[in-house]
């Protein structure tokens, strides 16, 4: 058994790591786990191809079926393309079988991450915390509360696989298409930052700030007529709106705002206490919507 810290070793090459498992699956009938389990692989593979990751389906790196799903390592190079258009791709197939199949919908959270692994067995702290990524919190929320019909694919993607690859600018998959999250596990002692990307989200996702893949030009295009000195000119008095997009708000002490805010906002009051995804805040008011505080039929 090698001892940590005992002397300086050959650090194990890169590995990425993608994996998926499916949403419910203990809940299906013990006669569809078999099924199941080799389908899920099956669509994996279909998109592969059909992404044009050809080499990639061949050349896996220690995968494995973990019955609700796949894991398997692959180059760190092709990360970009696994981004996108992979996942893209994967959803679509999903889709595709969903609206024809007469079984149960395959539904799933993927992660995609990077790190040292030993190429023999994949084992190690990259592998595990890919794991801890599917399992956190967030992703399993907004699959659980996002359409059936409509979103067939939640992926979480760590904070190094985003700086390198989303960040870098060498994927296609923009900066806008992801929301930040804190990833946590309940019963392990896991807390990551990552970034969810919902291919192809349902309207209540839409509604809070998780765009789909056709909408981000359009956003972009009008937050720039917003900030324009045109826009500016017409409306003197009026400060330039915020936009919530899914990223984390962190206020100690004040409002949080999502939405237009007009007039003064004055605020006293004791702490408040909020537990949910992406908005932590000491004391004050957390808005969705406009807020208009100083005149008569003062409203919130």
């Amino acid at each position: 058994m090698p001892t940590p810290y005992a002397e300086s070793r050959l650090l194990p090459p890169y590995q990425a790591l993608f994996a998926v498992d499916a949403k419910d699956f203990t809940g299906l009938p013990a006669l569809q786990h078999g099924p199941v389990s080799q389908l899920i692989p099956d669509l994996v593979d279909q998109a592969l191809d059909r992404a044009g990751l050809q080499d990639l389906r061949a050349s896996k790196r220690f995968p494995a079926n973990t019955g609700d799903g796949v894991v398997f390592g692959f180059d760190p190079a092709l990360l970009p393309f696994v981004l996108w258009p992979f996942l893209g791709v994967l959803d679509d197939i999903l889709g595709a079988y969903n609206r024809q199949s007469v079984g149960p919908r395959i539904r799933l959270r993927a992660s995609v991450h990077v790190g040292p692994l030993p190429e023999a067995d994949g084992n190690g702290t990259a592998r595990n915390d890919t794991h801890r990524l599917l399992d956190s919190r967030p992703v399993k929320a907004i699959l659980a509360a996002a359409s059936e019909e409509v979103t067939h694919l939640v992926t979480v993607i760590s904070q190094r696989v985003y700086e390198d690859a989303v960040l870098g600018g060498y994927t296609g998959l923009h900066p806008d298409r992801c929301v930040e999250v804190p990833a946590t596990v309940e019963g392990k002692s896991f807390a990551q930052r990552a970034w969810l990307y919902v291919p192809s989200p349902s309207g209540n996702l839409v509604q809070a700030g998780v765009r789909p893949r056709e909408g981000v030009a359009q956003h972009a295009d009008a937050a720039a007529g917003q900030g324009s000195g045109e826009a500016q000119e017409q409306h003197p008095a009026t400060p330039a709106s915020t936009h919530y997009s899914g990223n984390t708000q962190h206020v100690n002490e004040g409002a949080a705002v999502m939405g237009n805010v007009g007039r003064d906002i004055n605020h006293t009051g004791g702490s408040t206490s909020y537990r949910g995804t992406n908005q932590h805040w000491g004391s004050g008011d957390n808005v969705a919507g406009d807020k208009r505080i100083g005149e008569s039929g003062d409203h919130r």
